[in-house]
Formats: C-alpha cells, structure tokens, sequence
C-alpha cells in the first residue's frame, strides 16, 4: 500500500504542476493628491461666466524688449537682464476691487483660504510640524511693524476684514481685494474667463511696452509720490505719508502709466502666473522654458510684481518695474492682490 503511494506521488504533484498559474494581483496604489492639485482641481469645478468681457480693461501691443534690471537698487534676481518677447493681451485698468471680487464670491460660493480651516496635513508637510499641534483655524497674514517679525498670523483676517475681524471694507468697494491667495486669485480668473498676467507681461506694462525706465512713470523719483502709493520716510515707523495715504488707496488715486493702466506701481503687490526662482532668467537663457503654474513643489512660491504701500525706496523699492518678489501662493496677505489679462485671439 505504501509502494502504491509513492507509485502515484509523482502523477498527483505533476497534474497539480500542470495547473495554469494565478497572475498575480495587481494591487493600484494611489499617489496622495498634493494640496496643488486639490485647489486646482477644485477651481475647474466652479462654475464660469457665459463669456469675456474686456471692459475696464486695456489692449497692449505685444512686442519684444529688454527685461531685467534698470537700476543701482537691483537684486540678484534681476540678472541677467536678456531679451523677452510677449503677445498682444488685454490687462486690467486696475486691481480686482472688493466689489468686483464680491460678485465672483456671490456667483459662485467660492470660500477663500483665509477663511477655511488650515489643512493640516499640507502644513505638516510644508513645516515638518505634527499635525496634532497645528492650529486649524482660519487665518490672515497682517503687518506688524516689528522688523523681527513683520507679519503674524490673525485669526478672522480675510478678505472681507482685511486686518482682523476688528476691520470691514464697508464703503470700500473701489478699494483692491487683499487677503487672497494665488489660488483664490486663479479661482476668480477662472470664473471670469481670464487668467493671472505673467511676470513678462506684467513688467512690459510697466514699462510701457517695454521702455528701460526706471519706474512706470519715468526715473525721477521726485515725482513718485504723485504717482504712486507707497512708504515715505523712515520705514517702518515713520510714514510721512506725502502720497496722503498711510496704507490702502482706492483704485485710480493716483494717474495711470502712459497706457491708461493704473496702480501698476505701488498700492498692493500683485500675484503673477510665474513660479518664483531667484535664477529664472538665467534658467530661460538656459532652457528657454519659463516656468508659469505647472508645478506641484510644496515649497514653491509665486512672483508678486508693482509694490505696495508698505515699500520703501530704502527698504525694498518693490514699485520698480524690474522689481520681483515671491511669495507662499497659499497665503493671502493685507497688501497683496492681483488683476487679469485676457489673451487677444484672432
């Protein structure tokens, strides 16, 4: 019985060999979505206006010019100046106002960021905090006036109470929306059929089709306050305010550059469709590939273009058309907005 056994293993073990084989499961592991493609994905879902309008807004010829620094105060990101060319586009004569912005907020139902929990696990990401020590409420970034920490973080700073809950843009509807994001402001760009201006485009208004001036207005700085809202005197204590504002000014206070556009210089800085490098220009010289929005980096900033009425001509003359900065495109702070460009089609 036993030689029975062992006459029929080997048959049994080869008619079990001769069983086709399982294709292994293939098990899907999704890749997190990041807090980028989360906002984004989420502004494509709003819903858009029937068409574009280019009221309030100006056609600027396309051409090329020299972009770059213009001046003894220029920054290592203004280098190297090269040559740059851009399309004809329609530009905003201002900011977005608080007006113009309520009407997007009210056809859409669209929260800004400032008003939303934080996502703690974008800023645990961001910062390396845990996450059960990030405080989720909503906030804004105000100025502060102490140079060992400019800016802090209020709760119920938004765009609708600009310094803290304490503040209302009640009878400020020709005032520029501040408190928002990059993707707040992408958002109302969706809505309205437009889209952020980029940092060449912005900088070729500025210097009015490209001219090499120093300022929109020309390079005598003598003039600047009677172009332009920004901070005279010892910053940041002692405003002497020339320009008779000490913070905001509505749209349209002070003239606009030689193409009708206002505010292209001070008042608030203004979001622009390029990511921030401090070597972009020599990257474009290098590769010839600016780099606009496209880009899913947690600690990627935005480039802020035209200055606000917190800069100072010796602390960082941001109202200087070759001026970039940067800032976090998910922070909406009190002296940073934006406007919309429309593309010009055939």
């Amino acid at each position: 019985m036993r030689f029975y056994n062992l006459l029929f293993l080997p048959i049994i073990l080869v008619i079990f060999s001769c069983k086709p084989k399982s294709k292994p499961q293939l098990i899907a592991v999704e890749k997190p979505i990041s807090f980028h493609q989360k906002m984004l994905a989420e502004i494509t879902l709003l819903p858009k206006l029937d068409s574009v309008s280019t009221k309030d807004m100006v056609f600027v010829e396309g051409g090329s010019f020299l972009m770059g620094a213009t001046s003894e105060q220029a920054r290592a990101d203004e280098y190297p100046v090269h040559q740059e060319k851009v399309t004809s586009f329609y530009i905003g004569v201002t900011e977005i106002t608080n007006a113009q912005f309520s009407r997007f907020i009210k056809a859409t139902g669209y929260t800004t960021l400032a008003e939303r929990k934080i996502d703690a696990n974008h800023i645990s990401q961001l910062t390396g905090m845990p996450k059960e020590k990030i405080d989720t409420d909503p906030v804004g970034l105000v100025f502060t006036g102490d140079p060992k920490m400019w800016w802090a973080s209020k709760k119920g700073a938004d765009w609708r109470h600009p310094q803290g809950p304490e503040s209302t843009i009640k009878g400020k509807d020709n005032y520029p929306v501040v408190q928002v994001s990059w993707y707040d402001a992408l958002a109302y760009c969706h809505w309205a059929n437009k889209r952020l201006p980029t940092e060449e485009e912005f900088e070729y208004t500025a210097r009015n089709k490209g001219k090499r001036i120093k300022y929109f207005w020309g390079n005598d700085f003598s003039q600047a306050t009677k172009n332009s809202n920004f901070h005279q005197g010892s910053f940041p204590t002692n405003n002497l305010k020339e320009d008779h504002f000490e913070s905001l000014a509505p749209v349209k206070s002070f003239p606009p550059n030689p193409l009708g556009i206002y505010d292209i210089g001070g008042n608030v800085w203004e979001w622009t469709r390029n990511s921030y490098f401090e070597d972009a220009y020599q990257r474009k010289l290098d590769f010839k590939d600016p780099v606009y929005e496209e880009d899913d980096n947690i600690h990627q900033r935005k480039v802020i273009r035209g200055g606000s009425f917190l800069c100072n001509e010796s602390y960082c003359s941001g109202y200087r058309v070759a001026a970039r900065m940067s800032s976090s495109p998910d922070t909406g702070l009190e002296h940073t907005g934006f406007r919309c460009v429309v593309d010009v089609t055939e």
